[in-house]
């Protein structure tokens, strides 16, 4: 596979001209039926699934007693699709390796109502460690819509310990007007090759939101934000958004970005919401984290992996799997599983799903 060239803000524009005159003409510059994905996947299968409960948001990470420990989020089955926004939790499983099956082992965060700016819901968590400390960030609503999602972080020095919970959010919105004036949300962390803790973090302009047409209102688009340490205080960088989708056609975006380093380079993997299609994973690959190659495809639809049989009508979004996270060989250096969420399963609600990554582009 041809390595990914990074492209600029201009060459956006460049490729968003051509894209309107494939629309006029009825050509697909995107058209991806001859693209090999990113990532060679090997299907494990549905590990993990709770009765009465959509399961999402699957954070996995390597505990000090070799087993994976599981960061997800859930809310009840009677609360539908859409509660996430208004009864989500964090919870955390266990299982002796990425081919065993989960179970539940204890709920992390839950809403604290009342005035709290997670007071109605918690979901979007990412596991890491820094050093002895494990950093759970995650997003949190007040009124369970999307205009008080935030971003905020939790602490703790064992995985199944106390964890600190913050008494406010870690990352707001921009000023009324900006890009990203609506919400924080989908954390991505890392550290950078500068020294600091760089978040990643999903955001919309509201106006748009409120105003635009079709299936899809809004268009998400990532900003970075920098610390001298992991727990902040965060600074928005003045280039942002550094991801921009908004000048192709389609009201073409992303979302639920998850980021690594490997061979000098930081690569994201994410959820696509029109490039291809809404149904594939997209991977990019940055030097210095603000300038992004053109997305290739990550992975492809769940049916190219695994035979199922047809969803119920509830489930509208069957067939895809949203929050793309990579598992790392122990060895820290390596992407060896990806994990997913995705409608489903014997509940008929949604489960988490794990590929193990058999090879990659690189």
């Amino acid at each position: 596979m041809d390595k990914p060239r990074h492209f600029t803000r201009r060459e956006f524009l460049q490729t968003s001209a051509l894209g309107i005159t494939a629309g006029v003409l009825g050509l697909s510059f995107t058209d991806s039926s001859s693209d090999k994905p990113y990532f060679s996947l090997k299907p494990i299968g549905r590990t993990f699934s709770l009765e009465n409960y959509y399961i999402w948001c699957n954070s996995p990470i390597w505990g000090e007693d070799g087993k994976v420990h599981l960061f997800y989020s859930r809310w009840r089955k009677e609360k539908g699709m859409g509660g996430w926004l208004n009864g989500s939790e964090i919870c955390r499983a266990e299982a002796d390796s990425p081919y065993g099956e989960f179970k539940h082992k204890q709920v992390i965060l839950a809403p604290r109502g009342g005035e709290f700016w997670d007071a109605t819901t918690c979901h979007n968590p990412l596991i890491t460690k820094v050093e002895d400390e494990y950093y759970l960030f995650y997003m949190g609503n007040q009124n369970g819509k999307t205009n008080t999602k935030r971003i905020g972080l939790a602490t703790s020095k064992s995985l199944d310990g106390d964890w600190v919970r913050p008494e406010n959010p870690l990352l707001l919105p921009g000023k009324k007007g900006s890009w990203d004036d609506h919400c924080t949300t989908n954390p991505a962390f890392i550290k950078g090759n500068d020294g600091k803790f760089w978040l990643f973090y999903k955001s919309w302009n509201t106006e748009e939101y409120e105003n635009q047409k079709g299936p899809v209102r809004g268009n998400r688009k990532y900003g970075l934000a920098k610390a001298d340490h992991p727990s902040g205080p965060y600074e928005k960088i003045k280039e942002n958004p550094v991801i921009d989708f908004s000048l192709l056609p389609g009201n073409a975006q992303l979302e639920d970005a998850f980021i690594w380093k490997q061979n000098g380079k930081f690569h994201i993997v994410a959820r696509d919401m029109g490039f291809f299609n809404h149904e594939y994973g997209l991977h990019l690959t940055s030097r210095d984290g603000l300038n992004w190659s053109k997305p290739e495809i990550a992975y492809l639809n769940m049916k190219s992996y695994i035979k199922e049989p047809a969803a119920p009508n509830h489930l509208k979004r069957f067939g895809r799997l949203e929050r793309p996270m990579i598992l790392m060989d122990k060895d820290g250096k390596t992407p060896k599983f990806l994990f997913g969420a995705t409608q489903g399963g014997k509940f008929e609600t949604s489960t988490s799903f794990v590929f193990e990554i058999t090879n990659t582009g690189i």
